[in-house]
């Protein structure tokens, strides 16, 4: 496993949109979403939204070096409304990532089992015993030479879900420090893994959103 040493950007998160009932920020990478156990790692986006919003409250997570979209809620209400979304899976979320190489189809499903390598964790891996379901459509964006943009759909939450998924793809995305081979990981200079749409139903009305982030990298 290689070195991993805490240094999340300064920039400020920038918030998409804000309501009365939830938050919309644009995560940056390198930054935790949540504190950690120590104390160097207590510098997180809840954190840091909440100097702001006092009352805001994180409703899922993004790994520390993933970028793009996450909703927050600022009530009871939209926490619990929310947070049932996302157990119900009516909440649709789609990536984009960088992968090393290009797969032999356009386009496909990936169900495979996920679970915690327990003695390796934080590393994450199939087991088609014990490990809980995990599905990730895919589709390629463009390829050019040993790089393919691809997005992706996840259906379920697992913990590295696409990190995993795209590695037993054959196809590891490029700068991922847990999952990728040498030439994909020094391919780029951060993890190539963005979420870049977030849709869902408000939590006063039920109306249906979808909120979109560019693309860093």
């Amino acid at each position: 496993m290689r070195p991993f040493t805490y240094d999340p950007p300064q920039d400020d998160v920038k918030i998409i949109h804000a309501d009365e009932q939830f938050l919309i920020v644009d995560k940056p990478a390198g930054l935790l979403s949540v504190p950690g156990k120590y104390e160097h790692l207590q510098d997180c986006l809840e954190a840091r939204i909440q100097a702001q919003f006092p009352k805001a409250r994180i409703i899922h997570r993004l790994d520390t070096a993933t970028s793009g979209i996450m909703v927050l809620a600022r009530t009871p209400h939209a926490h619990r409304h929310l947070g049932l979304q996302f157990e119900n899976r009516q909440i649709s979320k789609t990536y984009i990532a960088d992968i090393w190489g290009k797969p032999s189809e356009k386009a496909g499903v990936i169900n495979l089992p996920l679970i915690c390598d327990w003695p390796n964790r934080p590393l994450q891996k199939v087991d088609f015993k014990i490990g809980k379901p995990a599905e990730t459509k895919w589709e390629i964006c463009e390829s050019n030479g040993d790089i393919t943009r691809v997005r992706l759909n996840p259906k379920t939450g697992r913990s590295h879900q696409l990190r995993v998924h795209m590695l037993e793809l054959g196809h590891p995305i490029l700068g991922d420090n847990l999952y990728a081979h040498d030439d994909a990981f020094n391919a780029a200079p951060r993890m190539h893994l963005h979420a870049n749409t977030l849709s869902f139903r408000h939590p006063d009305g039920g109306t249906h959103l979808e909120f979109k982030t560019d693309c860093p990298f």
